[in-house]
């Protein structure tokens, strides 16, 4: 019987505890600062990276998973005789898969499936876990991949950063672009459509705006069941921990698979800088 290994990228946010006991392998993208590179999430945490953020005089760019990267963990999974499910980040935010696809070129005839999740942080996450799940269980390589395509379709994140500057100045606005320059006070909804950063609306106040993403969550939920929620923020714990009990509410607790709070990576939180809170999603899954 064949096994399955699913590889994934650090921007799926997934906490330590729950990447325990299944064939699931995380690699970093990286924070470059100055003259340092640093592996997201290893050689440098959220709360290291949030701290120097405050008195930075440079800002910190990001780089993508490097296709030796992907290649050695490849030839690795290969030798140990697994076939492989790799899940990523949007092609649209970044260029991992690409370097993946590129790895690939190096393994002639094995059997890798490359999949674009359209989506990025905790709804990554999730559906990366979903298919490990189902990969510990035996699946198949080809039934990984069908679940990974379709669970993507039941994925979604919404979020609120309490600027667009890092955002714009990324190049990862989308068509959020147009509220760059609008009203100070207006704090944009935004959420990821096809892949891209897109705006929802915009709404005076943050407090506001939680309240309307919170309405945005639920209908694009529309009652599929069951949910798993994450909280999902930049150096905002308290808002964080505030908005998932909210989003909690809005469900009896037998539809809740999942509940969490999770602080997004540094490579993420370069690109909607520090105060940004919002909901990471996947349902019937």
């Amino acid at each position: 019987m064949s096994k399955v290994a699913v590889v994934t990228d650090s921007t799926a946010n997934i906490p330590e505890a729950m990447l325990r006991g299944l064939p699931l392998h995380v690699l970093p993208l990286h924070v470059i600062w100055g003259e340092n590179n640093y592996a997201d999430g290893i050689d440098i945490t959220p709360t290291e990276f949030y701290t120097r953020l405050q008195t930075a005089k440079t800002m910190p760019t990001t780089s993508q998973v490097t296709p030796g990267a992907f290649r050695d963990l490849y030839n690795r999974l290969l030798e140990e005789g697994y076939e492989i499910l790799s899940l990523h980040i949007s092609s649209k935010l970044s260029g991992t898969l690409d370097s993946a696809q590129q790895a690939v070129q190096y393994f002639p005839g094995a059997k890798i499936s490359l999949v674009d999740s359209e989506s990025t942080s905790m709804a990554l996450g999730f559906l990366a876990l979903a298919v490990a799940r189902a990969a510990q269980q035996g699946a198949t390589l080809a039934e990984c991949t069908q679940l990974a395509q379709h669970g993507r379709t039941n994925i979604n994140v919404y979020f609120v950063p309490s600027t667009l500057e890092f955002l714009h100045r990324g190049g990862r606005i989308g068509g959020a672009a147009a509220l760059v320059g609008t009203a100070l006070n207006l704090k944009p909804i935004l959420s990821l459509r096809d892949g891209r950063v897109e705006a929802i609306e915009r709404v005076r106040t943050m407090g506001k705006a939680l309240d309307r993403m919170m309405e945005h969550v639920s209908t694009s939920i529309d009652g599929r069941r069951p949910v798993r929620l994450a909280s999902i923020h930049a150096n905002s714990p308290d808002e964080a921990a505030q908005l998932l009990e909210r989003a909690r509410q809005n469900f009896s607790v037998s539809e809740v698979s999942d509940a969490l709070c999770a602080e997004v990576s540094p490579v993420i939180g370069t690109h909607t800088g520090p105060g940004t809170v919002g909901l990471a999603f996947m349902t019937g899954l």
